[in-house]
């Protein structure tokens, strides 16, 4: 049996503690109080003062932040250096204008200022990458082509390069050479630890996802970096029930980090406004406007993105399959080009003498039959009670079904007259043949 090992030179065991997030730098809390606006302020920057409405203004500084985090995917860089660029966008718009040039700084647009930012972020972060590499990917989200090939000898390849060398010097005179930031992301990662709710994957992705979100807003320009951190974590404990302990002095656990409740509740006031306005917008449509135009305009990842939400949730993929003579999904259905009115109890009258010729050319097209058919088209039926949600496409289907039983019937009957009951070849291919022309026909 070997002999025990020597422990001498080891330290004594004793339980392990967690340590309390470091105290904020004085010097970086300094430079970033003069970052700090009020929302009068944000209200009157300079491009709003030169003519620009405040929600497009708004929309303009979403704009470049998402410009900022494509680039980012693409050239796979941290999120801290992509938080750290958009500070810098949003710091920039605060003393810049997006409208016409302001003494020294000259007028840009927004991807220009976007791209300039994330280079001096790649630069301060310690994330470089090659210029050649970024200006290839400034090219391709701007012009919205990943697969797009860009020459270092085209004219595109050079504007960008100009512009990034020649207006670097303008953006670092216009944030004083203030690049040194605290990201709430370091600074919430050491709360995660301190409280150890580090390993809680819902609160570390919830407080995590309400800090990225907030780099799509200015609120880096209304309160600090610790109070953003502050916040998502009391949003994510607060959304899944999870209580942090007081410190010492029987303080609440945000007294303890040197943050008001106050300015917590206005952070999270100013996300939840800003999620409400994005949930009620579909790429610029409003959310009644959709929610009126039928089912099927969403998908299975967009259930839980946003925070009260009213998207209409589509319905399951069975729900979608109406058709009893084969597997045809049903289509989007069409609007009427006029509005209806009611005219001697009658619904369905058009507004106009021209809305009711156009429903009659509508209704002339609609027994015809598509190109896989034989040319024949099926025996006309009067539709009743089905008006608008009328498919043409199942009618058809239906009524080549029908063509189809009344063909085996009457080959039956002959078949039972000349005393044997196999079917011919010709009516078992034509069942066929409507059977696949089911399937693959959409």
């Amino acid at each position: 049996m070997p002999p025990p090992s020597k422990t001498d030179h080891l330290p004594p065991s004793h339980p392990a503690h967690r340590q309390r997030p470091k105290s904020p730098n004085r010097v970086l809390a300094e430079a970033e109080a003069q970052w700090i606006f009020t929302e009068a302020e944000l209200d009157n920057s300079p491009t709003i003062q030169d003519g620009m409405s405040i929600a497009e203004e708004r929309e303009t500084r979403a704009k470049g932040i998402n410009f900022i985090a494509s680039v980012g995917v693409m050239l796979k860089l941290p999120q801290i250096t992509l938080a750290t660029a958009a500070i810098y966008f949003q710091r920039y718009l605060m003393r810049g204008s997006l409208k016409k040039a302001r003494g020294d700084m000259p007028k840009l647009h927004h991807y220009q200022i976007a791209a300039i930012s994330l280079f001096l972020a790649t630069k301060v972060e310690e994330s470089s990458r090659a210029l050649k590499e970024m200006i290839i990917a400034f090219c391709r989200v701007a012009q919205k082509n990943p697969n797009l090939l860009i020459d270092d000898q085209s004219k595109d390849y050079w504007k960008w390069k100009d512009c990034i060398l020649i207006h670097e010097d303008v953006m670092l005179e216009t944030l004083c050479f203030d690049l040194t930031v605290e990201s709430p992301h370091r600074q919430l990662f050491d709360l995660l630890k301190c409280y150890g709710v580090e390993h809680n994957k819902r609160v570390r992705n919830a407080a995590w996802a309400f800090i990225t979100d907030g780099n799509n807003t200015p609120l880096c320009l209304l309160i600090s970096s610790r109070t953003i951190a502050v916040a998502g974590v009391y949003a994510a404990c607060r959304s899944y029930g999870v209580a942090l302990p007081d410190d010492d002095k029987g303080r609440p656990w945000w007294e303890a980090q040197g943050v008001r409740l106050k300015d917590v509740r206005r952070a999270m006031e100013f996300m939840e406004a800003g999620y409400e306005e994005t949930s009620n917008k579909i790429n610029g449509v409003p959310a009644a406007v959709v929610q009126g135009a039928g089912k099927g305009s969403g998908s299975e990842g967009e259930r839980s993105i946003y925070v009260a939400s009213p998207f209409v949730i589509p319905p399951a993929e069975g729900e979608r399959r109406a058709s009893n003579a084969s597997s045809i999904g049903e289509k989007r259905k069409r609007e009427d080009a006029q509005p209806n009115v009611v005219v001697n109890g009658d619904d369905k009258a058009p507004a106009s003498a021209n809305g009711m010729v156009e429903m009659a050319e509508q209704d002339s097209k609609r027994p015809r039959l598509g190109g896989m058919s034989n040319g024949q088209p099926p025996p006309q039926t009067e539709l009743e009670g089905r008006g608008a949600e009328h498919d043409v496409k199942h009618e058809e289907e239906r009524l080549r079904v029908q063509n189809g039983d009344r063909q085996a019937e009457a080959v039956q009957k002959t078949a039972h007259a000349n005393g044997t009951l196999a079917l011919p070849r010709s009516v078992a291919k034509d069942d066929a043949e409507v059977s696949e022309e089911g399937e693959v026909e959409e």
